[in-house]
Formats: structure tokens, C-alpha cells, sequence
């Protein structure tokens, strides 16, 4: 009787450790399942990118257009808007407090002014493993120079937002204004400003829309291929291109004859980005410069001071080498960087949340926004009006802003659907893209650069604050051009000798130069 109890006594032991092990397992399951469902949460800095809408937001986590994303990724954004016209400032304040989100966005790669050293100090994780297993689409689809930019001795830190042609700006005209004056478009620099003294004579405010630091107003200096931001190779030296003194004169005394004749405001050194959008927009610009992907938005918005206007493109003036264009960026336009206090768990759903962006899915919400309210759909395709109205067009450029990581060139599923966007696809691909000035860069940028900011480029200016000033004071009379040489000789003195070495030892070695030209 004893063993058969003992018996029952083991049976009834092993189905109760049996049935243990079985609540543990259940219960771990379910903690996994839990795990791998829980909502990624994450904060995240990113510029406003000038977008009005995005600055007059009082709480963008709180935007309909940042909760739809959150509903379409299950995620949980904390989103920290930074104006993008103190981008570097605020940068800056935020790496020294040490605030830094889970996710900072840069306007650039890796090593720029903006992210203060933060890369090379080990801030941010490398994300090689991560792309490779978790994003292919990603790693697919960026251009082999965009890593380039976002990586640091040989490892990726950057999530790019890419160019897959690094030729954007354009030279835009008032084709209604021009048919007035009966010239034709024009092919060299003297013909572009005889139609600007054209556009002043039929009473145009601003034949050619200049602003400050010359920053989308280069189309001179193109010209005469002498961006004073841009690298040259002459014979074997690595110089900046500014030390071309005949040619470099040449656009000065271009942009002074426009000066004194009215043909730019004789505010151009103050004049804002919205000042320089607000006046295109008002009907009272002639000619500009500005990215070819615009072409829409202006003629949308100026049609709605001057219904009769009509905006082209047209090639930029060429100089004495016949060549043209605007300054060629570099292959990405904007990067995120992951703190390396993130989880890997947490890291891996920051990493799946870019890949979406490469969806069908991302690409309808981003370009179209929500079906039945912004678009529908009728016999399988997108039913789309593009809006119009200014503010409705901030809005919709507001949503297009959460489109972190893509080829940049031009959204073509929308484009396609408008004679505005087919236009411009045309205009990018078959004038822009046959233009523009390249350069020899350093990635990353020259540590000599950190010594003497102001003989440093910065992101998309023209040149470095030093020659900047200088310009605009022989433009405005209060130095002679004449006196260029003495600029150059200042820039050696006060540290350019120093640059010049170091952009020539890595040159010779080859140590992170990118080469870009678009010349055929």
C-alpha cells in the first residue's frame, strides 16, 4: 500500500512540476509577445527646414499629421523642433547640457560644424550590424558617397536622407515677364543682365531676387565657376576657388553693375529667407535661384498674386568656360544619428521605423497624406489635387518634412500626377542635371576649419563669413574689387595657410576626399 501512494505521490509531484514549468514558459511567451508588441517610444530633434507651418506649431507631437505617422509605424514620437535658422546654435546648446535625444537629426553628415565633435566622442552608436540585418532596402538604396558622409573611420553612423543626382538649384524665370520685354532667355551673363535691366524698364521691383550671404544667389559665381565655399585642383595644389582673381573680379564687378542699377534690393545682405520667399511669392521678382524640386509650390503661390504669371526654368548663364550652374551638393541632405545610450532592443525598432520609410506605404502617406480627406482612390490609382493656397501648401510641404529617409531628387509618384510636376521632372533632368559646379570636399571636414571659423564654409553657404563680408562691401562700394589679391593674402595670413596644408596633405594621401563634377 506504501508504494503504490509513493507512486501516486511522484505522479501527482512531476504533473505539478510539469504544470510549473508549463506557467513559466506560458508566462515568458507572453512577456516576449508583450515585448516584441510594446510601442516604440523614442525622442528625436529635427529642423523645421524653414517650413512655416512647422514654426507657427505650437505643439507638434500634437500635429494630426505626426499622430497619423505614429498610428502607420506603432510608434510613440517625442519630437524637439529646432528653427533652422539657429540649427548650429542649438545644435551646440544641446550637446553642451548633455540633453541629447534618442535620435538627432543633422543638416549634413557626420563630422559637420552641427554636430560639435559629438561623432568622433563617441556620442552616437555605429550602425553597420544594425543596417545590415534590420534595413536592407536602406542599405540597398544609398548611394555608396551618402555613407561616405555619415561615417567615421570607416564605420556608419548616419541614417542619410540622399541625392541621387547631388545637381538640385535651378535658375527660375518669370516666362510671362520676359515675353513682355521680347528677349529671349538668356545663355551668358551679359544677356542675363540685359534682361534684368529689361524686367526694371516694364517695372519689375526685383529683376533677380538676391539675400543674405548670397545664399541661393549664386548664379554669378557659378558663371564664372568661382565658389568661394569650393575646392580646386590647379596643377598639383588643392586651392579654394576664390583664388581665381581674374574670374573672381569678373562676377564681382557683375554683382556691383546690378547693384548700383537696382537690379537686386539694396538690402540683399539682410534679407531673410522668409523675406526672399515672401517677396517670390508676391508676384515681384523677375529671375532667382532656388532647388529645381520648388517648381510647383511657386508657381502655385505666385499665381495667387499674379494669376497671369508663369514660372519656368531656363539654363543658368554661362561664363568663359561655357559652363554653368549652381553649386552641387553633397549626396545627402539630411542624416540621423542614434544615441549610443539607446538599447539595442530599442535601437533594432529605431532602425525598422527609418527602413519603413522605403514602403509604398510611406511613400503614399508622405505624398499624398490620408485617404478621404487628402487624396482618394479610383480604379486602383491616386486621385490627388495638389493645394494651392500658401498656407495649405506649408501644411502639406509640414507632412513631407517626417519623410526621413528617401531619395531626396524630387518625389516622383506625386510630381507625375500635375503638369507643374511632370514639368519640373523634365526641367531636373534635362537642364539641371547637365549643369553645376563641383568641388574637391573632405569628409570628414578639415580639423583646421574648427581654429578659424570664419574661414569656414557652412552647410549650404556660399563661403566662408571672411569673404562673404569682403564681397558685399565691394559690392556696396566700400572697398574696390580691384583690392582681391589683399583678400586672399588676408585669408593665408590669418589661418588659410594652415587650411591649404592640410587640405593638401590629405589630398596627396587621399584621406577622405570626395571629388564631385558634373562636366561630360
Amino acid at each position: 500500500m506504501k508504494q503504490i501512494w509513493g507512486k501516486v505521490w511522484l505522479g501527482v509531484l512531476a504533473i505539478s512540476v510539469i504544470s510549473g514549468c508549463s506557467s513559466e514558459v506560458t508566462q515568458k511567451s507572453s512577456e516576449d509577445t508583450a515585448k516584441v508588441n510594446e510601442k516604440l517610444k523614442f525622442s528625436m530633434s529635427i529642423t523645421t527646414s524653414g517650413n512655416k507651418y512647422a514654426e507657427k506649431s505650437a505643439d507638434v507631437n500634437k500635429e494630426k499629421w505626426v499622430m497619423k505617422l505614429e498610428e502607420l509605424t506603432k510608434a510613440d514620437l517625442d519630437l524637439r523642433m529646432i528653427p533652422l535658422k539657429d540649427f548650429d546654435s542649438k545644435m551646440s546648446l544641446m550637446f553642451s547640457s548633455n540633453d541629447i535625444p534618442d535620435v538627432v537629426q543633422n543638416v549634413g553628415g557626420a563630422t559637420t560644424k552641427g554636430m560639435s565633435g559629438s561623432v568622433e566622442a563617441g556620442v552616437f552608436m555605429p550602425l553597420d550590424d544594425l543596417l545590415k540585418q534590420y534595413a536592407p532596402n536602406i542599405m540597398k538604396a544609398v548611394p555608396k558617397e551618402a555613407w561616405q558622409e555619415t561615417s567615421f573611420n570607416g564605420k556608419i553612423y548616419g541614417i542619410p536622407s540622399w541625392l541621387s543626382n547631388p545637381s538640385r538649384r535651378a535658375t527660375f524665370i518669370r516666362a510671362d515677364l520676359l515675353a513682355q520685354t521680347g528677349l529671349p532667355a538668356p545663355k551668358t551673363v551679359d544677356e542675363f543682365l540685359n534682361v534684368m535691366r529689361a524686367f526694371k524698364k516694364i517695372g519689375v521691383e526685383n529683376p533677380y531676387q538676391l539675400r543674405e550671404n548670397f545664399k541661393y544667389a549664386d548664379t554669378i559665381l557659378g558663371a564664372y565657376d568661382v565658389l568661394p565655399s569650393q575646392f580646386e585642383v590647379l596643377g598639383d595644389q588643392v586651392v579654394p576657388k576664390f583664388f581665381d582673381v581674374e574670374n573672381m573680379s569678373k562676377a564681382l564687378q557683375a554683382y556691383k553693375a546690378m547693384f548700383d542699377e537696382g537690379l537686386i534690393p539694396k538690402d540683399f545682405a539682410s534679407i531673410s529667407s522668409t523675406d526672399y520667399g515672401k517677396n517670390i511669392d508676391a508676384g515681384k521678382v523677375g529671375m532667382w535661384s532656388a532647388n529645381a524640386a520648388g517648381l510647383s509650390n511657386y508657381r502655385n503661390k505666385v499665381k495667387t498674386a499674379v494669376p497671369t504669371a508663369q514660372i519656368d526654368i531656363i539654363a543658368s548663364p554661362r561664363g568663359p568656360e561655357n559652363w554653368g550652374g549652381h553649386m552641387l551638393y553633397s549626396s545627402i541632405n539630411t542624416s540621423y544619428y542614434l544615441n549610443s545610450k539607446v538599447s539595442k532592443d530599442k535601437a533594432i525598432k529605431i532602425i525598422q521605423f527609418f527602413e519603413w520609410m522605403t514602403t509604398p506605404e510611406a511613400e503614399k502617406y508622405f505624398s499624398f497624406g490620408i485617404e478621404g480627406e487628402t487624396y482618394t482612390m479610383e480604379n486602383g490609382k491616386v486621385k490627388f489635387t495638389p493645394p494651392t493656397k500658401p498656407e495649405e501648401i506649408d501644411e502639406d510641404g509640414f507632412r513631407g518634412m517626417f519623410w526621413f529617409v528617401h531619395d531626396a531628387k524630387y518625389n516622383k509618384a506625386r510630381e507625375e500626377l500635375t503638369p507643374e510636376g511632370r514639368d519640373m521632372i523634365q526641367y531636373l533632368d534635362t537642364v539641371v542635371s547637365k549643369e553645376g559646379l563641383g568641388s574637391v570636399r573632405f569628409v570628414p571636414g578639415l580639423e583646421s576649419f574648427s581654429r578659424y571659423p570664419d574661414l569656414a564654409p557652412v552647410g549650404d553657404d556660399v563661403g566662408p563669413k571672411q569673404i562673404i563680408d569682403h564681397m558685399i562691401k565691394m559690392i556696396y562700394g566700400k572697398e574696390p574689387i580691384s583690392d582681391w589679391p589683399k583678400v586672399i593674402e588676408e585669408y593665408k595670413s590669418k589661418g588659410g595657410n594652415e587650411i591649404l596644408k592640410e587640405a593638401n596633405e590629405r589630398y596627396k594621401k587621399g584621406s577622405g576626399v570626395i571629388v564631385s563634377s558634373n562636366r561630360k
